[in-house]
């Protein structure tokens, strides 16, 4: 069992907060407190008032109105409204249309969703209809930990995003609607920059910035093997070569201090990735791309909302290009990316590029692709854009508290604990340690039930597709032994957290 929907009965004796009702709210908000969803159906909030208000009256209770939409207010701190739909309400041939629409939402909740109710005529139907004593007597088990939990986010902003999805259903602008617009002006401004080219995922954006820099056959791309396949596999698409520039094993991003030896008359394009939500070391790229007069993309798949110096990731170099898949700092409901640049000429022939190469309707300049983002997405990433400053925040503190927790551990055995570099702000994608032996690792956290993940297992120049690519990289295959990430999102609790700690303890030690 897992959400709960409390039918009009349950929920108008739960907000009251009466001497017969107290067990039933302290439950409630223990579930809340756990993680677990306490839904009040939004088309029942009129005859909760009215079950409250008759209560209230019976009691003679003054100015009940006004108490009854206290005590309401009151219940939401450990209840959420749950959304009626089209749907619910075409059950007419139903001899209690509400009973039915209830059921279809608790349907689309999941399907182990469950209705409390003291109503015999809706308990008489069966599950999901059930007496509120029977699910209390369940004892309420620790929530399980999740890697990223997009769940508790949408909690928070559920309103804004039911209204901006409503809104595209009505309008019916599905590609390059408003919101498209709307989003690459916050972006822009978010990240300090003239432009932003809003597109359909981070890959694409890479793509899109190769081909409008001119990259092709022939040409060298320096960047790093420590990356999701992405990186490399847009140079190889637009027919150029990657030159794989070795990492600095304390952060996995690659060493600019390396870079100078490696230029050629063949290098067209500097392209560092700012791994696990740290930037790489951009002012020292830039200072070597300025002398050999080499443009630089940014790879900020990762990073999105971290600052280098001050300046936030996807404004510090030519391009800028990030991925705004689900699980990313700032993440959509499907694929999506965005490009950030300085250069207007460069941004029109993105833009054009984005829709295979049009500079009007039907009249195509160049090549290109179809590279638009949907505005489903759009609008989805302008509701999370409201609250990523306070997520930031809520990602460090996580990170601190996970630095303050493992220090002891890490100074008496060969964990590593990420290393954040001197003028850099995480944004904390991934919280990633190192430690030898790390399969064994993997395999005791998944038998604690506990989430990891390994990014990543093989650096590039190892994939099967890869394997003509010319390195000399041995630090980045040392750290793909070794990296292993662990829970980390904005609404990891402090309890949970402390759950992943004693697992890493118990098993390192």
């Amino acid at each position: 069992m897992t959400d709960i929907i409390l039918d009009s009965d349950i929920a108008a004796i739960a907000a009251i907060q009466g001497p017969s009702s107290l067990a039933i709210r302290e439950w409630l908000e223990e579930r809340y407190r756990l993680g677990y969803r306490n839904w009040i159906y939004v088309s029942q909030q009129s005859e909760i008032l009215k079950q409250i208000v008759a209560d209230l009256d019976r009691r003679k209770i003054t100015n009940s109105r006004k108490v009854a939409r206290e005590a309401l207010h009151s219940l939401l701190q450990c209840c959420m409204w749950l959304s009626s739909l089209s749907e619910d309400a075409m059950m007419l041939e139903d001899s209690d249309p509400v009973a039915a629409g209830l059921n279809k939402a608790a349907k689309r909740v999941g399907e182990s969703t469950v209705i409390a109710t003291k109503m015999e005529d809706r308990l008489s139907r069966g599950l999901p209809f059930a007496t509120i004593e029977s699910l209390m007597d369940v004892p309420i088990e620790q929530r399980e930990i999740r890697m990223v939990d997009l769940g508790c986010q949408q909690d928070r902003i559920r309103a804004g995003l039911e209204r901006k999805l409503h809104s595209i259903l009505h309008h019916r602008e599905f590609i390059q609607g408003p919101e498209i617009r709307l989003l690459e002006q916050r972006l822009a401004n978010y990240v300090g920059v003239d432009e932003c080219i809003a597109v359909s995922s981070g890959t694409d954006a890479l793509l899109i910035a190769l081909m409008a820099l001119g990259i092709g056959p022939g040409d060298e791309i320096l960047t790093t093997p420590f990356s999701f396949i992405a990186t490399a596999e847009v140079i190889h698409l637009v027919g150029a070569t990657p030159v794989y520039i070795d990492v600095d094993p304390r952060t996995g991003n690659l060493d600019a201090t390396r870079l100078e030896a490696a230029i050629k008359q063949t290098t067209r394009l500097i392209l560092p990735v700012s791994l696990y939500g740290q930037c790489a070391d951009m002012t020292e790229v830039m200072l070597v791309a300025d002398r050999h007069h080499l443009p630089v993309i940014e790879d900020a798949a990762q990073s999105f909302g971290a600052t280098h110096y001050n300046r936030r990731s996807c404004g510090l170099s030519t391009i800028g290009c990030t991925s705004f898949f689900p699980s990313k700092p700032l993440g959509a409901y499907g694929d999506a990316g965005a490009i950030f640049t300085e250069d207007q000429a460069l941004a029109k022939t993105m833009r054009e590029i984005r829709s295979h190469g049009q500079s009007s309707r039907y009249h195509h300049l160049r090549l290109g692709i179809n590279g638009r983002m949907d505005s489903i997405q759009a609008a989805v990433l302008l509701e999370k854009l409201s609250i990523i400053d306070d997520e930031l925040d809520r990602r460090q503190n996580i990170a601190d508290r996970y630095n303050d927790s493992l220090d002891d551990l890490a100074s008496q055995t060969d964990l590593l604990l990420p290393y954040i570099c001197d003028g850099n702000r995480s944004a904390w994608a991934q919280y990633t340690i190192q430690i030898p032996g790390r399969d064994v690792l993997v395999k005791m956290f998944s038998e604690a039930g506990i989430p990891s993940a390994v990014h990543y297992p093989n650096a590039i120049f190892q994939q099967p597709a890869f394997l003509r690519d010319i390195n000399d990289c041995p630090k980045s295959i040392e750290l793909a032994n070794k990296v292993m990430s662990i829970p980390m999102h904005p609404y990891l609790s402090a309890d949970m957290q402390q759950r992943v700690v004693e697992c890493l303890y118990s098993s390192i030690n």
